[in-house]
């Protein structure tokens, strides 16, 4: 199977301002023309991690709003998948959804089911229940948003996914959990894991350190960025994944589970 490239964009957003960010991510993005498979964007890339309910109203979008167009269009003009969060309006609701832009314009999406229930992101938003597993050059991913993270049967790999991605707003003093959970994912699932992550301070005062990160099926750091605005790029090798999963079979002796949903 081919390597898959992919390319990690850390970032400082500007505040519940999606003009300004789409801006700022045109000019970033110019250097990955066909360079890359996959260009990873954070959570809620078009806002920052807005919360309160009267805001959010005002800067939600529509499946047919500006940034789903930009996402079609940027994907198209630079030959690569284009995946990130943002917030969407749906049927009277409000969804972290993340979505997956393809370059002919096609799109999968992944609602956060777990809700950030500490920055009352439930009282706004409403959770997902399908997990969402997409496929490229023959590659299974499986992508996830920021506080699932912590809820590891939520990601448990029985789908035999190969990489497993987060997209976060994940704040500078829990960076601790943020990257020795990232590693644990990859050692439990026997995949890759990518962890994209912001940088500076949001609208609320919080800090934001990045720590954006590639990790290997073995859970080893293969590339971190933190601190600073930077794009990771980075060939990954399935042989990398088939070797381990050869001679390390531990998926095949997992627990059968059920999720039961409310």
């Amino acid at each position: 199977m081919e390597n898959l490239k992919v390319s990690l964009l850390q970032t400082a957003l500007h505040w519940e301002n999606p003009k300004a960010n789409l801006e700022i991510l045109d000019q970033k993005l110019v250097p990955l023309k066909n360079k890359t498979d996959l260009i990873i964007l954070p959570e809620m890339f078009t806002t920052g991690f807005s919360m309160d309910s009267n805001r959010v109203a005002k800067i939600a979008e529509n499946m047919d709003g500006n940034a789903i167009q930009w996402m079609g269009n940027k994907a198209r003009e630079l030959n690569a998948v284009i995946a990130g969060s943002l917030i969407i309006k749906e049927n009277g609701k409000y969804y972290n959804r993340f979505i997956w832009m393809n370059p002919n314009g096609e799109f999968q999406k992944y609602d956060k089911r777990h809700l950030f229930t500490l920055a009352k992101e439930h009282e706004t938003f409403t959770a997902g229940t399908d997990k969402l597993i997409v496929e490229l050059k023959g590659w299974k991913i499986c992508p996830l948003i920021c506080y699932d993270l912590r809820f590891p049967v939520w990601a448990r790999n029985v789908e035999n996914y190969d990489v497993l991605i987060y997209v976060a707003n994940f704040p500078a003093k829990r960076r601790y959990a943020w990257r020795h959970l990232l590693r644990a994912r990859a050692i439990e699932n026997q995949c890759y894991v990518l962890g994209v992550n912001i940088i500076g301070k949001d609208g609320n005062g919080f800090e934001y350190s990045g720590d954006t990160s590639v990790i290997s099926p073995m859970g080893q750091l293969q590339k971190e960025v933190t601190e600073k605005e930077a794009i990771i790029n980075m060939d990954l090798e399935h042989q990398e994944i088939e070797t381990l999963r050869k001679s390390l079979p531990f998926l095949n002796d997992q627990d059968k589970f059920e999720i039961l949903l409310e």
